[in-house]
């Protein structure tokens, strides 16, 4: 878990720098759900958020290339698989964490490339995701 502080001070430098949208004071993040996910798209960073406070992150992720758009919103966790198998695009997604009903999750992958819409994280960083994430919980996804 790390200090607010250092989350708040980054979220404040990205601002003064114009490269991100405000903290939202309940989370120390810039989404306002109160137990799930933050996912921001424009910083590559993303968020687990319990009672309201933010318990882990950020960290580094990679989203949708252009036309395959990871999609902004509010969505419910639905599913967990530990090893899933993308049939479309024929690759493993460890420790996926579904949150669309198209097939939009986070997952383990590599955080250098553009995914098909999901969200990647690191090895260690898809597995604390997924044993923190739960059904019924929110994932917000902002710009």
């Amino acid at each position: 878990m790390r200090k607010t502080i250092g989350t708040t001070a980054l979220a404040a430098a990205a601002l003064t720098f114009g490269l991100a949208t405000p903290a939202n004071a309940a989370t120390g993040t810039p989404c306002s759900v109160q137990n799930g996910a933050c996912v921001q798209l424009s910083t590559n960073q993303a968020w687990l958020i319990y009672n309201g406070n933010a318990s882990y992150g950020p960290v580094r992720v990679s989203h949708g290339m252009p036309g395959y758009e990871t999609p902004v919103g509010t969505y419910p966790v639905l599913r967990k698989v530990k090893d899933d198998w993308s049939v479309p695009y024929n690759g493993p997604m460890p420790n996926a964490v579904y949150f669309t009903t198209d097939g939009i999750a986070f997952h383990q992958g590599d955080t250098n490339t553009r995914s098909h819409g999901c969200v990647r994280l690191g090895p260690q960083e898809s597995l604390v995701f997924y044993d923190n994430l739960f059904p019924g919980e929110q994932v917000q996804v902002v710009p």
